[in-house]
């Protein structure tokens, strides 16, 4: 299955030539969403895999962030068909899949993300599909053309495989979850050698296959670094990390 990108949407922004920022959402509260859509971020990823997103919170934030007009991916805590059914037809622009390995498990992604045999279900009363507003052949073809999915490699035992992975028909791009590789790794430094060479392969071999690569980076210093070697799309900080920055401001005007 070949999802082509050329009708616009986020998925053909991730293999433009512009450098795309986002942030992670932890807060299931539209509101904080609201706020972050005010800003110039280019997307908001809202974590339901490491945050306590429900299916009613999940909705809730889509909708505000699509009626602003931002981009908004979700990293779902399995690649199910149910879970990533849910997250799509509740709007989102893709997914982020945790802890893909093989191919066979990236391909699996984007069947679950696509309308289709042994894919993804269909059903017009989405937000998705406008609730009924789009005819079926249109959000067929939107949702072929528009529907992001995002590999996230964060496994010693995915290094072996990479290769593999960022050459499977459909996937949009991967994203290296720099944390849990070096957890897997046995490390306990992101900036270990090991560490930061397998990160280097990875982005390699996608790049190499034409793929898009984004990952989160902790020490913001190195963004240049990665910039040069191909990564294009940066998931950075969190609304948490905000607020804990802003009050670490505001308490440094009284010496504490």
């Amino acid at each position: 299955m070949t999802i082509k990108s050329s009708d616009g949407g986020f998925v053909a922004r991730l293999g433009g030539a512009e450098t795309i920022v986002g942030t992670w959402i932890k807060t299931p509260a539209p509101v904080v969403c609201e706020v972050l859509c005010r800003t110039g971020l280019d997307v908001l990823v809202l974590d339901a895999e490491h945050a306590p997103f429900g299916r009613a919170e999940l909705d809730g934030c889509v909708a505000i962030v699509r009626a602003l007009g931002k981009p908004v991916l979700i990293r779902v805590p399995e690649a199910t068909p149910a879970t990533i059914l849910n997250a799509l037809d509740c709007g989102a622009d893709g997914i982020l899949v945790p802890h893909v390995i093989t191919a066979d498990d990236a391909a699996r992604a984007v069947r679950n993300a696509h309308h289709g045999p042994g894919g993804r279900g269909y059903a017009g009363s989405t937000r998705a599909a406008e609730f009924g507003g789009r005819p079926l052949a249109e959000q067929l073809q939107r949702a072929r053309a528009r529907t992001a999915v995002i590999a996230q490699i964060e496994d010693a035992e995915a290094l072996a495989h990479v290769e593999a992975v960022v050459k499977v028909p459909g996937l949009s791009a991967v994203f290296v979850g720099r944390v849990d590789l070096s957890v897997s790794l046995g490390k306990t430094s992101l900036d270990d050698p090991e560490v930061v060479r397998a990160v280097e392969a990875i982005v390699r071999a996608a790049r190499g296959a034409g793929l898009p690569v984004g990952m989160f980076v902790a020490n913001l210093a190195e963004i240049p670094r990665w910039r040069e070697q191909g990564v294009g799309f940066f998931v950075l900080s969190s609304d948490h990390a905000f607020l804990q920055a802003g009050a670490k401001s505001l308490l440094a005007t009284f010496g504490r």
